[in-house]
């Protein structure tokens, strides 16, 4: 884990010309022992794209593997358009090269088919139909019950699984759960492609391929000021939030002030 962490480090850091470590310093890890905990861990893990508001189902969220298991059983065994190999170089490090045998995607996501064990998982929900029953449960007691008969490890929870995540709130976790998703809201995601994609190239006048990391602190303040100023205006359609909502945490979190 350790190894892929700091490869993951390296590879961000020279895409985005960037210094210091990727996310805290410890990487969490949690023994599971038997079948219930280790399909509740897994559906967690699985699902943080819905815990966190970021999509109504777990499918829907495009940096997450729910799509990549039972795949013909599920009827999603078709591939994504993929990347032309000569094309690849535009979402690596420079000089850096992809195996030959991974897939790429045109968005620049390798196809999780090539780094997941598929078969391991897919043997844990042993059927696609209680997969998708895990996929899309609802968080009860039952799932604690389940695990304290099977043996006397602690159940696995969300708050467990969530433990170190700052401002992680379980309540807003179990609501969002349910699928009902605010779409006012921006995702962390969605205003970091603002920044990116409109506000760097448009308002500072800089290359397409530069990115926050090549700003300085003043001028990342300068974007965030422009944020708070469009925030205040989120209702007007024709603003560069399109009439959704952030907040200055957000805003602060996605420039790295």
């Amino acid at each position: 884990m350790r190894r892929e962490r700091y490869s993951y480090s390296r590879y961000f850091n020279a895409k985005y010309s960037r210094k210091g470590r990727i996310g805290e310093k410890e990487y969490f890890r949690l023994e599971t022992e038997g079948l219930f905990h280790t399909q509740t861990a897994l559906s967690y893990v699985i699902r943080q794209g819905l815990h966190h508001g970021l999509a109504n189902t777990p499918f829907a969220y495009d940096h997450c593997s729910a799509n990549a298991f039972f795949r013909k059983d599920l009827g999603k065994a078709f591939l994504p358009d993929l990347c032309d190999k000569g094309q690849r170089y535009k979402y690596l490090p420079h000089g850096k090269k992809l195996p030959e045998s991974f897939r790429m995607a045109k968005n620049g996501l390798i196809l999780r088919e090539q780094v997941l064990d598929t078969a391991y998982v897919e043997e844990i929900y042993i059927t696609p139909r209680n997969y998708l029953y895990q996929m899309n449960r609802i968080t009860d007691e039952r799932i604690v019950k389940d695990q304290k008969e099977e043996n006397n490890l602690p159940p696995v929870t969300l708050d467990i699984i969530e433990q170190g995540v700052p401002d992680f709130d379980v309540r807003a976790a179990l609501i969002s759960e349910q699928g009902r998703v605010n779409k006012s809201v921006l995702t962390d995601l969605e205003l970091c492609y603002i920044i990116d994609s409109e506000l760097i190239p448009q308002y500072l006048r800089a290359p397409k391929d530069c990115s926050i990391y090549h700003l300085s602190e003043s001028k990342r303040q300068e974007l965030a000021n422009l944020l708070f100023r469009e925030a205040q205006n989120s209702y007007n359609k024709k603003s560069l939030l399109s009439g959704r909502t952030t907040d200055a945490k957000q805003i602060r979190r996605c420039l790295a002030l």
